[in-house]
This record gives C-alpha cells, structure tokens and sequence, in this order.
C-alpha cells in the first residue's frame, strides 16, 4: 500500500488523473480493451473533470459504477448521472457506460433491485483499474457495516461481482461491487480528504474489522492499493 498526501483539492484530482489514465494505458498496452470502476458521489467530480480531458483512446474503455443507489438515472442522488454530466465529456464521451439502473424506471418504485443485480453480473466484465472513496463510517463502495448483506459482500469465497446493499443508516438500497471484485483490478485507488477521514483511515490500518470494512482492502496483498489523500 502507498500513500499519497496533495497538498490540496485540485493537486489530489490532477494526481488521481494521472496514475488512472497511466494505469488504463499499461493495461491497453496489453490487451485490445480496458475497464474503469468508479465510484460517485460528489468527492470524485474534480477527478472527473480532470479525467475528461486525458488524451487516451477512450473508445477502447468502458466504464462501471463501483456502486449504485437504487434511484432514477435522474435523480440528484444518481451516481450514473454524475459520470454522465461530468466524466463522459469531451474526449471520454467516446468512453462506453450503462448504467445500472434500467433508464425506462422513472420512479424509485418501478426499480427491482434483484433484476438489477442479476443483469449486471450476467453482463459483469472484470474491471482493471477501481477508484473508491471511503465514507466517515470507512465503507467503501457501499459495503457498509449495518448493512446485513455485509459478510457476503467481503467474502473472497464468492465470484466477483455485484450484490445488493441494505445499508440501515445510508439512504436508499444499493448495488455494490463485493470485495473479491474490487481485489481482482490490476490497482486500487483510494481517495479521501479532511481530518476525519485520516483519522478514520488509520484506524482501518490497525487490523481488519467489519466495523470498518475498508480495512479489508487495506489487510491483504493481492493487489496493490494507492491511498490520496488530502487534508
């Protein structure tokens, strides 16, 4: 594990920027097509728009959600409509994306999480490089600790791939990459800012706990994890 402190917001998205699209060209340089997991909210944006304008041969990469609300792809809390809005712009636009979430379900209602599930995994393709965020509570993706699906979800017994997510203090059900498909990328990066965050992070370091799930990907050595981080 390495880590990596910026001395500020837009030090930390450029530096993201570089090591990703670095990692996307190893990876074009050995095989025809690359993946990129990514995670939403609102902590990736500058990394987003500082990876828009990245000069790779977008057209040979696709691009998954690490992790989804069940929610409209309209919706504010939709992280599919973030990478639409913001990443997929300029040069990315040639980047391939589905959402996760079926784009004919306009109500939260219309959404069933099992079929969502089974159709990503029936269509699941590895990805290469996955760039997470970690919460104040250390979960990542959306593994989170109050969430009963948990220990299936941190599993290396299970094949990689996507579970849903009833997290009991985060809003609304997810879909989330489990650990052993998070493992399975050539790299992990893994952005955080503020004192908290740190504080919590350190934590992770100590040993491996389900109270902070985050300290699986850190407790292991199959696949090397960069940490960026800012204060």
């Amino acid at each position: 594990m390495r880590q990596i402190e910026l001395n500020d917001a837009c030090a930390h998205a450029d530096a993201m920027a570089r090591a990703v699209a670095c990692e996307l060209e190893r990876t074009l340089a050995s095989k025809e097509e690359a993946c990129l997991a990514i995670s939403g909210d609102r902590l990736p944006l500058p990394l987003f728009a500082a990876l828009q304008q990245r000069p790779l041969p977008w057209d040979r990469i696709s691009v998954m959600l690490v992790d989804e609300r069940m929610v409209p792809i309209d919706h504010t809390d939709s992280n599919a409509r973030l990478v639409c809005d913001v990443l997929l712009r300029q040069a990315a636009s040639r980047a391939t994306f589905q959402p996760p979430v079926p784009t004919f379900c306009t109500e939260i209602e219309e959404i069933d999480t099992s079929a969502v599930v089974a159709e990503l995994n029936r269509n699941y393709r590895q990805p290469d490089v996955v760039v997470l965020g970690m919460g104040d509570d250390g979960h990542t993706a959306s593994l989170f600790a109050d969430a009963p699906e948990l220990s299936v979800g941190l599993s290396l017994n299970e094949p990689p791939g996507y579970l849903a997510m009833s997290p009991r203090a985060a809003p609304h059900r997810r879909v989330s990459l489990n650990l052993r498909a998070l493992l399975g990328a050539r790299r992990v990066l893994l952005s955080f800012s503020g004192p908290w965050k740190k504080q919590v992070f350190d934590a992770a370091t100590m040993e491996p706990t389900p109270m902070l799930p985050v300290s699986y990907l850190l407790h292991q050595d199959s696949t090397p994890v960069d940490v960026y981080w800012t204060q």
